[in-house]
């Protein structure tokens, strides 16, 4: 594909002896696979050899070079990242550092909105996609503390763009998509839609997508910027039947063997079916020399129905089971948010204060309908046709709202260029409130940390948060199912370097060490939060370019994750769908003798995991290759690239995600064709 970036303008603090009403702008690299600058939370804007966190930036020149079409596909190059309990084709249910996300609270839109990440987010119309880890509890408020994923949309800039892409792969996928940018004067619009069909390459599973995403930039001032983002998702795609472990024997399950990746025990009629609506207004003020009010609203809105299978009771001898569908119609859920900062820069000596003090208020509803589920006969060696059922009537029996209010400062203070002391507070008023619950929590959080830069090309770093988690859902299968446990909160310790050993390469190594309460089906079949769970860690990540002609995105995880309290029997236990070790490395190649023409090629290792709390089994470790090309040419006066991908090239058979007793087995071998080209 076509490479396209949009370049960003940073506002940077003025050199000594400039005056500081002058503003110093630095874009973004392009053409790469690194970045220098962050775009969401409290160290937004900044260098990230600045920001004593880890953060890891898919740019679009790596987003592209892989031909990435979920988030998954982005954000498998970050070291610790896994798909977590469902299959891979709905949408990407992810664990970083080996702790689920929360699809209400941990992706973000544009640094602000908290998309309802239950449909597959698209990535055409993404600039790059963004991992901050440990970075929640301050700015975002209720999230998990492994971190926030935030996609940040493609803006209009000052040259005109006209881009139409054609794609489709090896399983019979097609489909087509374009890119309008244009300014007029102080107004900049940018439009990004698609449609496709999609074939997974397993049976009896297909779908198809749209997607319209609009960005509109107003400057009616100098000092004043108005931003828009609309953005409309629909996807349908059948849901394929995932496995529900047998009854451990002697405290030992039996694993059924892996299946042809092609196999589906369930029928293509099991869809998830649903659409999503995302809205931002955002006003920035820069109403002083180095200080910006920014005020923010936006809303998420996803409806879906949802036909979620598993085959279970079975003989490993005879294949004989049961596939069980819970079918639910017009799950609804809506967040809002509201949000307000002022930040600026002061002196008080010799030191330099970067504050952000601020306001946000977040709501959510959702209805989740009661499931009606069917039980079918089914062979695990021989699978027959299972007859379609209609859609069940919609009964919401416990509709529930969520309100998250937050008061927080930041201070970044910098003595020179060599030392940066961070310190941030955090007053939350936070309630969950249903028919049957109402939970309520006013906690005070705190975050700090030191950054020491004893070179330009080095920092060294190490801090503490406090994060804020929501209450995680019991998933279909417990006896529980759709039930919210308590809001807890969750504390992190990192330390970490980064290293910039030449200019577009940046090398970082991290030590974690999270505590947090943890949540699991229990031998009785309930999803319950009764225990405390530790996940300690070093990662490691190289990415940008080693030469001018040859890119490369690293990543490497080594990670304990225990049960450290709670019942006896799952004390010392390693956390369920955690591998000890996981890694990626993905290497592209501009051939100098042939211009335009680049290769790649990659790896990426997930090691085993236990399948559920009790560690009664382990699916294996894995690892898939991928290759790739592209050749940009002119094509009629036209910039045109055609492109070929290929993943899970040896079509291996490997367990995706384990965890709450289930298991989902990865996608069969894709080769990926596209063809791109700017008019």
């Amino acid at each position: 594909m076509a490479i396209m970036m949009t370049v960003q303008a940073q506002a940077q603090t003025p050199e000594p002896g400039q005056d500081a009403s002058d503003i110093v702008v630095t874009a973004d690299r392009n053409d790469s696979f690194g970045a220098d600058f962050v775009q969401a939370g409290t160290f937004r804007d900044s260098r990230i050899m600045d920001t004593p966190l880890t953060v890891a930036i898919m740019t679009k020149e790596l987003l592209e070079a892989q031909q990435a079409r979920s988030i998954l596909d982005a954000v498998r190059n970050t070291p610790g990242v896994t798909q977590a309990q469902i299959n891979s084709t709905i949408y990407s249910n992810l664990a970083v550092r080996g702790i689920i996300l929360n699809n209400f609270t941990n992706v973000r839109w544009n640094g602000i909105l908290p998309v309802v990440n239950l449909i597959e987010q698209p990535i055409e119309s993404k600039d790059r996609i963004e991992v901050l880890k440990g970075a929640a509890g301050l700015y975002y408020g209720f999230a998990t503390p492994s971190g926030i994923i935030n996609l940040v949309t493609e803006r209009p800039g000052a040259a005109p763009i006209t881009r139409v892409d054609v794609q489709g792969d090896s399983n019979g996928s097609i489909g087509a998509s374009f890119d309008v940018s244009r300014t007029f004067g102080t107004v900049g619009m940018r439009v990004n839609a698609g449609t496709s069909l999609i074939e997974t390459g397993v049976k009896r599973t297909r779908g198809e997508r749209s997607f319209v995403t609009g960005a509109l930039d107003w400057n009616p001032a100098d000092n004043l910027e108005i931003l828009l983002d609309a953005e409309y998702i629909y996807k349908s795609i059948t849901e394929p039947t995932e496995f529900s472990l047998p009854a451990a024997v002697n405290g030992v399950i039996a694993l059924p063997s892996l299946q042809s990746s092609s196999k589906n025990l369930g029928g293509e009629w099991m869809q998830g079916k649903g659409w999503e609506i995302n809205l931002l207004a955002r006003l920035n003020y820069d109403f002083a020399p180095d200080w910006r009010l920014a005020l923010a609203a936006g809303q998420s809105y996803l409806t879906r129905d949802r036909a979620y299978s598993s085959f279970g009771g079975y003989d490993l001898t005879t294949g004989n089971g049961t596939v069980t569908v819970a079918m639910t119609h017009g799950n609804d859920y809506k967040t809002r948010i509201y949000r307000g900062d002022l930040s600026g820069t002061f002196h008080t000596g010799p030191i330099e204060h970067n504050v952000l003090i601020g306001v946000a208020y977040n709501t959510r509803d959702g209805n989740v309908p009661t499931a009606v589920r069917y039980s079918f006969a089914q062979n695990l060696y021989n699978p027959v046709a299972i007859p379609q059922r209609a859609n069940p009537p919609r009964i919401i029996p416990n509709p529930s709202n969520v309100e998250d209010l937050g008061l927080y400062i930041f201070d970044r203070a910098s003595l020179g260029e060599w030392l940066q002391a961070t310190i941030g507070y955090r007053k939350t008023d936070y309630s969950d409130v249903s028919r049957t619950t109402s939970y309520k929590i006013k906690p005070d959080t705190l975050s700090y940390g030191v950054m020491v830069k004893p070179a330009r090309w080095v920092s060294i770093y190490a801090n503490y948060i406090e994060g804020l988690e929501p209450g995680p859902i019991a998933q279909q299968i417990a006896n529980n199912a759709g039930e919210i446990l308590p809001a807890a909160i969750s504390k992190q310790k990192e330390a970490g370097v980064k290293i910039e050993p030449m200019d577009g390469l940046l090398l970082t190594s991290a030590y974690f060490h999270i505590k947090r309460p943890s949540a699991y089906l229990n031998s009785a079949n309930f999803f319950v939060q009764d225990a405390e769970a530790v996940y300690e860690g070093v990662e490691f990540s190289l990415v940008g370019e080693l030469t001018r002609n040859l890119s490369i995105a690293a990543s490497a995880m080594s990670l304990e994750a225990e049960q450290k309290s709670g019942n006896a029997t799952v004390i010392g236990k390693r956390i369920e769908n955690v591998s000890k070790f996981s890694g990626s490395l993905f290497l592209e190649y501009r051939v100098p003798m042939i211009d335009g023409l680049r290769l790649s090629a990659g790896v990426f290792h997930v090691g085993r995991r236990a399948v559920n709390a009790l560690n009664q089994a382990f699916v294996p470790g894995y690892e898939t290759f991928d290759v790739g090309a592209s050749y940009n040419f002119n094509l009629l006066g036209n910039q045109t690239t055609v492109s070929i991908y290929g993943e899970n090239i040896t079509n291996k058979r490997y367990w995706a995600s384990s965890g709450s007793s289930l298991l989902a087995q990865g996608l069969p071998m894709a080769v990926k064709v596209g063809l791109s080209t700017r008019l």
